[in-house]
């Protein structure tokens, strides 16, 4: 009796043992990366630096309130689940990602993993990167490896015993994440889906403008509904095309100015985390990139959720 309870418990026991490991220790190391096509050195330089801008690397990676150094990481991050800090992803060596290989980089954006295996928390947006395009990825590295490099070790995250173990975003990846690239959608045109690419893959807008739930995960069927409990404990709008409570009364103009200076409808500013978004990233981009972010965020479904307080005389929101 007691040699069938093992064959029937025992053995599948140690093989979704052996699995699990496999799958989280053993597999990230080997999962294949795609090599992307070759550039002119010249263009990925500049392709780099523009994805580079329009991803908002600089802002995550470099701790202003403190005079860090760029990209030197140790901007510190709060959440519900503990304190995060960025890490340095300049080219130095020893603290950085200097030592680094192009399919490294591809396998953090693309499978949040890094260079030995482990998985990332994702404080990480590697849950919007992954849908970029294989050259994106690798032009943004290159022009990373060509900035200069700071010797600053990254501060450890701050967080709850039982998630210290890396194997809990294995286990959160397998429950949440899909990885995959973006894929355009064949009943839209060219410039909606390029803002869909740049929204979603690139400035991972969604990241903070859509609510999670207890365990970090975005709510889908509140995608860029705002919410209450945004990044650093702010108010992020609702930025979809809602009438009373998204934007669905600004016009293209409206939009396309507030995304390029930050100008909203009454001629005031933005300010806190979305002026270092227009600072940092999309100042940067062309104005056709402008109007494709227009032309998707006017024509995504219009969500219910008011995170702000009515202005008296307008029928919109705050900034």
């Amino acid at each position: 009796m007691l040699r069938k309870l093992r064959r029937v418990i025992l053995w599948p026991l140690l093989l979704v043992v052996a699995w699990a490991s496999f799958d989280a220790l053993i597999w990230p190391r080997l999962r294949p990366i795609a090599s992307p096509e070759l550039l002119d050195h010249n263009d990925l330089i500049g392709q780099g630096e523009y994805i580079f801008n329009a991803a908002g690397c600089l802002g995550c990676h470099t701790d202003d309130d403190n005079n860090g150094l760029p990209l030197a990481g140790g901007r510190r991050i709060e959440t519900d689940l503990g304190v995060f800090y960025s890490p340095n992803i300049t080219a130095d060596t020893e603290t950085g990602i200097g030592n680094w290989e192009l399919r490294d980089f591809i396998r953090a954006l693309r499978y949040g993993i890094d260079p030995k295996g482990r998985y990332y928390y994702p404080v990480f947006p590697y849950t919007s990167y992954h849908q970029m395009q294989t050259q994106d990825m690798a032009v943004i590295f290159t022009y990373l490896q060509g900035l200069p490099s700071v010797n600053q070790a990254n501060k450890a995250h701050v967080l709850p015993w039982y998630l210290r173990l890396r194997l809990v975003n294995w286990a959160w990846q397998k429950l949440y994440f899909k990885p995959g690239e973006f894929q355009a959608a064949p009943d839209q045109n060219e410039i909606w889906n390029r803002g869909a690419y740049l929204a979603n893959a690139i400035a991972h807008c969604g990241e903070c403008h859509t609510p999670r739930n207890a365990r970090g995960a975005l709510n889908a069927k509140m995608f860029y509904a705002g919410t209450r409990n945004g990044p650093d404990g702010e108010t992020i709008p609702n930025i979809t095309p809602h009438k009373k409570t998204g934007i669905g009364n600004w016009s293209a103009d409206d939009l396309h100015s507030f995304l390029k200076q930050g100008m909203t409808p009454d001629g005031d500013f933005t300010g806190s985390l979305m002026a270092e978004v227009v600072d940092n990233s999309l100042q940067h981009l062309t104005d056709d990139d402008i109007d494709a972010l227009v032309e998707y965020l006017r024509y995504i479904p219009a969500i219910e959720n008011q995170v702000k307080k009515l202005k008296k005389q307008q029928d919109t929101f705050e900034y």
